[in-house]
């Protein structure tokens, strides 16, 4: 062979290295996505469910206007344990009567060491979504 076709070959070697290591960043970029906008959909859900637990009256099973004696648990309804595929939630601070958070960490894509962290702030007629980490 001759020197020409030998420098091609190499050049063709390291644009394929190259593609290989984009598509791979790529792929872990949107995985890490994914898990975000599920662990925000799984939050939303549970703003949801917590709304309705404040609307329904305290003889049904409900809040009666407060979400007071709430728990991460109570709004999912089916499961023992406040966790999925997804990520585990929990209530984070103080519940009040107008307000509770709840918090998801990510339980499968790392970004720099550490799972995604999303929470959402609800009150009896809005919620709030944010980002954590």
């Amino acid at each position: 062979m001759g020197q020409q076709q030998l420098l091609l070959i190499i050049l063709g070697v390291i644009i394929v290295g190259i593609a290989v290591a984009v598509g791979i960043t790529m792929f872990q970029d949107n995985a890490l996505s994914a898990s975000r906008d599920a662990i925000t959909a799984d939050l939303v859900n549970l703003a949801s469910k917590a709304q309705q637990y404040y609307r329904k009256p305290a003889s049904l099973g409900g809040g009666g206007n407060s979400f007071t004696g709430i728990t991460a648990v109570t709004v999912i309804v089916g499961t023992a344990v406040a966790t999925n595929d997804n990520a585990t939630y929990g209530i984070s601070g103080t519940t009040t009567a107008t307000a509770i958070v709840f918090v998801g960490t990510g339980n499968n894509e790392v970004s720099a060491g550490v799972f995604p962290i999303h929470q959402v702030t609800v009150a009896p007629s809005t919620y709030t979504v944010s980002q954590v980490q």
